[in-house]
Order: structure tokens, then C-alpha cells, then sequence
């Protein structure tokens, strides 16, 4: 049913499929209606099978997403505990497509009325005066969900309601009047989904005024000698950081709380590409008519060290684990990428771009700015960390291709005084003319699928990969003045700087798993 036909008055609606028990069923109550339909749907066999349940929400199907259905179909009010960048709003909005399409309500009432049981006067006197001519309004799915970020400077009248002179001086009415209420966000997402983000963040007394709502279902606006039985799901998101660092939830509430939900990081980094995938800008668009840059392409590899970064980090010691490495890192990480080479391609009016890993060290910026430090961490400088967990990434993720490789050939190239200098802003022709000539390096290519006859810039970026892998494995020396170069043409005083960073690249190799190189 189409929206403009659906009935615009009482009589029409009394005459129509929205019955009295359809639209006056609870809102927990239609979510469970709906999502068993949707389980059924995505089951073996069903209409739509194999199908996620909330698209969008990237691996969580075997962890948290049962625990969600869970809760709903118990109807509990429910929290998402979890690190920044966990996903959690993302999943309390994704509950709205468990709403039906329209819902019925009496036009103008703030409470969005149940045409057939009233809660306000204003919809009650509406009903009582025009009877079946009452006017109704429909209320989308997104339109029934309301959702508030806790800040300290939350009140009870934001929430809840209060007395509001203005109304009472405006309308003639006594302030004793229910038509002089101020509603709140709280009555105002009756018959809907209420979310309130970071909930640690509300005052105590704010979060003591939640539980009616919570238990018997009603609230009480300061002053009136009203009840009003509203019919609200309530979900809550929290950062487990929060209990110590800005507040906590108090204990009632938290009992008042049918189920306590914990999200958490990607687990492998394929699954993490895939969210980054969903997440960042990367189909770039371009004026009408400009041909300058006919395509992005955007190397595995390179997507799975941007990842690996935040994996890295999220093991790093030097990182608070408290505040956690939030998976808005790779996105951004991967957008500043995409932007560096698209710039070079631009300047040099070359037609494909290409990621290489001078890139990422140019997306430095999109990087520092996302990590939380310890002590020992601020003391070294974000920058320097940041390019020791950039070479880590760098190192597991070329062990996954070059592991069995022998670059031997290679290496001997920079022993008998070669160099290599790469900027992130050379252009493709000459740095591959500069490639080619360290012998068996484009041949050694292969494990990336990279050919001789491939375009230049894959060729680059490939070839980049490789020698910062032995870089990495400090089987090569680099330098901003020199480049790449054999590892005894490195100072003693380079040395030195570089001394701690090998301590922790040789304990992070005891710290894994298995055989050397593994990969998360």
C-alpha cells in the first residue's frame, strides 16, 4: 500500500486492514512480529535466504547479532557495550527496519496518539468533537525512531517534559492544564524506538528519571498529576571507558536493563576490508567532460596494510587500550590514500591511479590524529609511532605474499651501491625507468599477480610493496635523503633512533602465533 492511499481520517481507518489489535500492539510486540517473519525469510529455504539480517552490519553474524535477536525476541530493552567505532548506532538505527512500513496516529498530537486509544487531551478532545472526521497522519519507520547523545548538560525537561509558562500565556490555558505540558524526547518517540547514545554521560538524577519508563511503562511530567503509559522501546549504546573516565550507569538503571550486548573489533583482516569497503569514498566522480583520470585501482594489498595498521596499533602497548583504535582509522586511512595518488595522477595527467606506499605515509595526518597515546607513547611522538606501527603492518602483510620469495638478487642490487629514490609526487614513467634497472625485482612481482606488461603504476606500486617489505625485515636501509639503500650505508646515529623500533618489531614476532609471518 502506497502512502497516498492510505486513510487520512478515523472512519476511513476503522474500515480499513488497521485494526484495532494491529495498531494497538506494543512496539516490542511488532518488532518481534516482524523479525520472526524476517528470520523465517533469511532461513534455509526461505524467500530470501542467506540474506543478512541488518545489511550493513559487517561480523557480527555469529556474535552479536544472535545476541541482539535475542533480546528482541525476549523484548527487553537492551545496551551495546563497546570501544569507539564498534558499530553500535549503526545497529540500534538498523532496528527501525523492523518496524512496519506506516503507522497510523492522530494529525498534530505530539504524543503520535494511537487513533484507537488516545493518550494526550489534546487527541482525546480531537476524537470526542470530530469523531470519525478525526484527521490521521502516518509515521515512517525512520520517522519512529528518536535518538539523543548524553551529554552532562542533559535535563529531566529535555527527556521527560515540564511545565512550559508560554504555552500555558499563549493559549489561555491555567498552567494546571495537560494542554500546557512540554513534552520531552521521551514522550515524543512514544510509539517508536528511543536511543540514547553514551549513556554514562547522563547525570545520575537524569538517569534515575528513566526508571518508569523502564519498569511500569509510564512517565510522570514534573507538576502535572498525569500518567502517561507510553509505549516506547528504549535502547542504550555505552563505551565500557566510560564508567571510569566520565560517569557510569547507575545501579537501577543497569538492573532495569534486560540485556547487556558486547560488540567488539573486525577479527580477521578480510573481514575489516570489507567494512572499510561499505564505509570509504573510494568511486570517485569527476566534472562532465573530464577524461583527465579514467580509473581507481586499488591494489589487496594495499587495502590489507591500511587494515593491519589498526591492528597493529590496537596491539601496541604505547596505545591506550582503553580509548581503543576505532575502525573509522582504516577509512579515513584509505580515503587519504586514494586522494594522495589521485593528486600525483592529476599533476602528472596520468589516467589510472594507483595507491603505492608512499601514500600511506603521506595519510600520516588521517592516522595520529585517531590514537589515543600512554605515557611512553606521547613521549616518543605520535608521528614516530605511527611509522613503527606503519612498518609493522607494512611486514606481516608482505610475509603474506613474499614469505617464500628470494630476493637475494635484489638485495645484491643495493650492496654493490645502489639507491633508489621514491617520492610519493614522481611520476610513473620515471620511476619505473629507475625500477627496471635493479635486476629480478619486476620478475619478483608475481606473488602480487603483477606482470612485466602491466600498466606502469601497478608495476610501482608493486615494486614499492616489495623493497619496503625489506625495508621492514631490515634487509634494506631507507632515508628520506637517500631512499633505499643497503643496509650498511645507515648511520650509527640512524641507527640508534631506529634501535627501539627493532626491539618491538623482534618481540611482536615472539609475541604471534605460529610459524613466523603469520597474518591476522
Amino acid at each position: 500500500m502506497s502512502q497516498t492511499s492510505l486513510p487520512r481520517t478515523l472512519g476511513q481507518l476503522r474500515s480499513s486492514e488497521y485494526t484495532p489489535e494491529r495498531v494497538g500492539r506494543s512496539v516490542k510486540d511488532e518488532i518481534r512480529d516482524n523479525l520472526i517473519v524476517r528470520l523465517r525469510q533469511i532461513a534455509p529455504g526461505g524467500k530470501h535466504e542467506g540474506q543478512s539480517l541488518f545489511p550493513g552490519i559487517v561480523g557480527y553474524d555469529d556474535t552479536v547479532v544472535p545476541q541482539v535477536v535475542n533480546a528482541l525476541l525476549s523484548r527487553h530493552n537492551f545496551i551495546l557495550l563497546g570501544l569507539r567505532g564498534q558499530a553500535k548506532s549503526r545497529i540500534l538505527r538498523a532496528l527501525t527496519t523492523l518496524l512496519d512500513s506506516f503507522c497510523p496516529f492522530v494529525a498534530g498530537s505530539e504524543l503520535r496518539d494511537n487513533p484507537y486509544a488516545p493518550l494526550s487531551k489534546f487527541s482525546k478532545d480531537l476524537i470526542a468533537s470530530l469523531g470519525d472526521d478525526t484527521p490521521i497522519d502516518w509515521m515512517t519507520p525512520v520517522q519512529r525512531y528518536v535518538e539523543k547523545l548524553a551529554t552532562p548538560d542533559v535535563t529531566v525537561a529535555d527527556l521527560i517534559g515540564d511545565v512550559d509558562p508560554i504555552k500555558a500565556a499563549r493559549s489561555g490555558h491555567e498552567l494546571g492544564s495537560e494542554l500546557t505540558m512540554h513534552y520531552g524526547l521521551l514522550p515524543r518517540a512514544n510509539r517508536g524506538i528511543f536511543a540514547i547514545n553514551e549513556v554514562p554521560d547522563l547525570a545520575g538524577k537524569i538517569q534515575v528519571a528513566l526508571f518508569n519508563i523502564m519498569q511500569e511503562g509510564d512517565v510522570q511530567i514534573k507538576g502535572y498529576p498525569v500518567r502517561l503509559e507510553l509505549d516506547v522501546a528504549i535502547v542504550f549504546s555505552a563505551n565500557p571507558e566510560d564508567y571510569t573516565a566520565r560517569g557510569k550507569i547507575v545501579t537501577p538503571l543497569k538492573d532495569r536493563i534486560g540485556s547487556e550486548i558486547r560488540t567488539h573489533y573486525p577479527e580477521n583482516v578480510e573481514e575489516a576490508i570489507s567494512i572499510t569497503e561499505q564505509e570509504a569514498w573510494t568511486a570517485r566522480s569527476y566534472a562532465p567532460g573530464d577524461t583527465a583520470i579514467q580509473n581507481i585501482v586499488i591494489p589487496h594489498y594495499i587495502r590489507q596494510i591500511v587494515e593491519q595498521v589498526a591492528f597493529v596499533a590496537r596491539e601496541d602497548r604505547r596505545v591506550d587500550k582503553k580509548s581503543g583504535v576505532s575502525q573509522r582509522l582504516p577509512i579515513s586511512t584509505l580515503e587519504l590514500v586514494i586522494s594522495n595518488a589521485e593528486r600525483r595522477a592529476l599533476l602528472h595527467g596520468e589516467k589510472l591511479v594507483v595507491p603505492r606506499i608512499t601514500d600511506l605515509y603521506a595519510s600520516l595526518p588521517g592516522i595520529t590524529g585517531k590514537l589515543e597515546l600512554e605515557y611512553e607513547g606521547e613521549m616518543r611522538g605520535a608521528d614516530v609511532i605511527v611509522r613503527e606501527i606503519l612498518r609493522l603492518a607494512i611486514a606481516r602483510v608482505y610475509d603474506r605474499y613474499f614469505a617464500e620469495t628470494n630476493t637475494q638478487q635484489i638485495e645484491q642490487w643495493f650492496h654493490l651501491g645502489g639507491t633508489l629514490q621514491v617520492d610519493d609526487t614522481d611520476n610513473s614513467k620515471s620511476i619505473l625507468k629507475n625500477l627496471a634497472e635493479i635486476q629480478g625485482l619486476i620478475e619478483k612481482l608475481a606473488p602480487l599477480g603483477i606482470k612485466g606488461k602491466d600498466e606502469p603504476a601497478l608495476i610501482i606500486s608493486g615494486a614499492e610493496f616489495l623493497l619496503e617489505g625489506l625495508y621492514a625485515h631490515k634487509k634494506l636501509s631507507r632515508t628520506e635523503e637517500r631512499g633505499f639503500s643497503a643496509p650498511e650505508r645507515q648511520s650509527r646515529k640512524e641507527q640508534r633512533q631506529r634501535g627501539e623500533d627493532d626491539q618491538q618489531y623482534e618481540d611482536w614476532q615472539n609475541r604471534r602465533p605460529g610459524r613466523r609471518g603469520s597474518f591476522n
